[in-house]
């Protein structure tokens, strides 16, 4: 499992949009990874909460990263296609979006996704996903 915790943390650390939300890994286990993100003006909406597609995009990094847990090392993960459902506005400091393995192929992987007020732990968001794994070249 260091391997592989050892290679998500190097992916992360090249995600440019990551690093522009202001986004931080926060937990590798096999079949789960979380990662947070405080509330700036950079990730705000116009009501000042966070803005969606922040929700969306760390929670889809999150399930792509907890599908990589359960693929051979040599493989990359791909999303496929997710669906997520916004439940409440997003008016905290912090979230924290928790991927989970639901059921792990040898192509295909199916994900869960939470968003949570990483304070008081309300579901704010919940997303299915698709992850594909795929082989680099070269």
């Amino acid at each position: 499992m260091d391997a592989i915790c050892n290679k998500i943390r190097t992916s992360f650390s090249k995600q440019g949009f990551m690093k522009t939300l202001g986004a931080q890994l926060e937990n590798i286990d096999r079949g789960e990874v979380s990662i947070s993100c405080s509330l700036n003006e950079g990730v705000s909406q116009q009501n000042g909460f966070f803005h969606a597609g922040v929700l969306v995009s760390i929670c889809d990094s999150a399930c792509g990263y907890a599908a990589l847990t359960t693929m051979p090392l040599e493989a990359d993960v791909l999303s496929v296609e997710f669906k997520i459902n916004l439940l409440r506005p997003s008016n905290c400091d912090q979230i924290l979006a928790v991927g989970t393995v639901l059921k792990a192929g040898k192509t295909l992987t199916i994900c869960e996704g939470e968003v949570k007020d990483k304070d008081s732990g309300k579901l704010l968001a919940k997303m299915t996903a698709t992850m594909i794994s795929i082989q680099k070249n070269g």
